[in-house]
């Protein structure tokens, strides 16, 4: 029986049955059934998944074989380990495809949920394959934490002895990053308007609008951010190399320096650059990552300066500057060692490290005093600009928070007055702000809530806390001796990695996109 044939018969039988619990229902005998779901396509058609998930799968085993340009032929398992997981996402691919054949008219919200939650978690399984398979001594767990940390650009790592690590595994931990970064400016710019999650329908464009799949605004846009992104990275590579890093550390850290990432290729991250000109190169290509990635493709069609008339770019910038001098100048005036110039130096690169949840470190920030800590957990909060590919709240929610406030003090003042409600030159609807709101009070709760989770697993109070704040926001390191900038996640237990996961998935799809998988009304038919 062919696949249509089987779906028809599923289809007349599925009929029978509610015709059935019609002459049960008045004897108390059935359940509410409202339609069938063979007639609710927008709650379970699965080929937009399948379709979306062909394409990345052959991406993936195309990243995977890729790295075998740095492969040791004589350590078999290394070799055998790439070789094999590009195979296996390879099947995967085409079994998808063969499932995902035919034409799809429309693009509902309910499916793109499910296409979204899919496919990132695909990612993450199959990225771990590499690394259970060919790094010596590796859990399931511990591959899958990595894997997860690596695609979701959050940069919390349980590997240790980087320095010695097979290049192969190291460059596909940094490409797992770089291909992250690229699906979430995907994301944040065609599908979570479209979805409308916390406000970002604020950002709505043309590429948002995902009704008509045979339109190709979408394909068109995600090809000039790719060439942005591609080319940002190139630039970041020959840059990181003229100044003095090897071609393997220039492009390991191009990738995760422009997807905010923070992997490196050694345990002492970025710190194992001793020159200050590669740190500010470093500073500057991680905020270049913190910015709207559209603004790039904006500034080149339009062949104009358009990132400086971005309300999110000015706060970054305003918050970039105030926060790494005033670290500096009170490191310098309780007498820490170095110049001013070398203070500021460290504290710029920490504190876009942090803004823009890279995760990079040149020294452990957690021992700069308590205004330090403060201030860097204030930051893991804040996130950059929508539309890049740094983790957090995000800028323009606290702006339109900002903006609520201001209309409420107004209208206390002038009971009868209108406010002008404007954002980026732009109306915004109370719609926008009450998704705002709400997405900041998820943010909240879903802390409260791994705290609580990761303290059941035993761990302390500033470990579990501080664990549960840099999953959500996607930063990486966290506080405190075992997962500070200094230390690494390797120590914490199977459960705790695990609940982790899942925290750093739920902070990169923004919260709503995963939640509502979880509630009993999404599968309701």
């Amino acid at each position: 029986m062919s696949t249509t044939g089987f779906l028809e018969f599923l289809r007349k039988d599925y009929a029978r049955f509610v015709s059935l619990i019609a002459l049960l229902r008045p004897y108390g005998l059935a359940f509410p059934v409202q339609y069938s779901p063979f007639e609710a396509t927008d709650m379970l058609e699965l080929k937009p998944a399948l379709k979306i998930a062909t394409f990345a799968m052959i991406i993936w085993s195309f990243c995977m074989i890729s790295t075998l340009i740095l492969a040791d032929f004589g350590n078999p398992r290394e070799v055998q380990s790439i070789i094999l997981s590009a195979l296996i996402c390879l099947a995967i691919g085409l079994t998808c495809f063969m499932f995902s054949r035919g034409e799809l008219n429309r693009m509902r919200p309910r499916p793109m949920f499910l296409v979204t939650a899919f496919n990132w978690g695909l990612l993450c399984v199959t990225g771990a394959l590499p690394l259970y398979l060919g790094w010596p001594g590796i859990s399931w767990v511990d591959a899958l934490f990595e894997s997860v940390s690596g695609v979701t650009t959050t940069g919390s790592t349980v590997l240790t002895d980087l320095d010695d690590a097979p290049p192969t595994l190291l460059l596909w931990r940094s490409m797992s990053q770089w291909v992250g970064g690229i699906g979430i400016i995907l994301m944040a710019v065609a599908v979570l308007p479209f979805l409308k999650v916390g406000g970002m329908r604020l950002f709505q464009t043309e590429s948002s609008e995902w009704s008509d799949l045979h339109s190709n605004r979408v394909g068109r846009v995600a090809a000039w951010i790719g060439v942005a992104y591609t080319v940002l990275t190139v630039i970041a590579f020959l840059v990181y190399w003229a100044l003095g890093m090897s071609a393997f550390n220039a492009v390991n850290h191009a990738m995760t320096s422009l997807a905010t990432g923070g992997y490196s290729t050694s345990d002492s991250s970025f710190g194992q650059f001793a020159n200050p000109a590669l740190v500010w190169a470093g500073s500057i290509f991680m905020l270049l990552g913190g910015l709207p990635f559209m603004l790039y493709v904006q500034s080149a069609r339009q062949r104009r300066w358009v990132l400086l008339q971005d309300v999110q770019v000015r706060l970054l910038l305003k918050l970039v500057a105030a926060a790494g001098l005033t670290i500096a100048l009170v490191r310098w005036w309780s007498g820490a060692d170095g110049g001013l110039f070398s203070l500021l130096t460290h504290a710029v690169f920490n504190v876009v490290s942090v803004i823009t949840t890279t995760g990079y470190a040149t020294e452990d920030y957690t021992l700069w005093g308590s205004y330090a800590v403060l201030l860097f957990v204030f930051l893991m909060f804040s996130g950059a600009c929508s539309g890049s590919t740094s983790g957090g709240v995000k800028l323009f929610r606290y702006q339109l928070l900002a903006l609520f406030m201001r209309e409420n003090l107004f209208q206390s003042l002038h009971p009868s007055g209108r406010f002008s409600r404007q954002y980026n030159q732009r109306p915004v609807s109370e719609g926008v702000l009450v998704a705002s709101l709400a997405f900041v009070f998820m943010v909240i709760l879903s802390l409260i809530g791994f705290t609580l989770a990761l303290a059941l697993t035993g761990l302390d109070t500033v470990t579990a806390g501080s664990a549960a704040l840099t999953a959500l926001m996607n930063v990486g390191p966290g506080f405190g001796d075992t997962i500070g900038p200094a230390g690494n996640f390797a120590s914490l237990n199977a459960p705790a990695k695990l609940i982790l996961c899942v925290a750093m998935v739920m902070g990169r799809l923004e919260y709503l996109a995963l939640i509502i998988l979880f509630t009993p009304r999404f599968w309701r038919w």
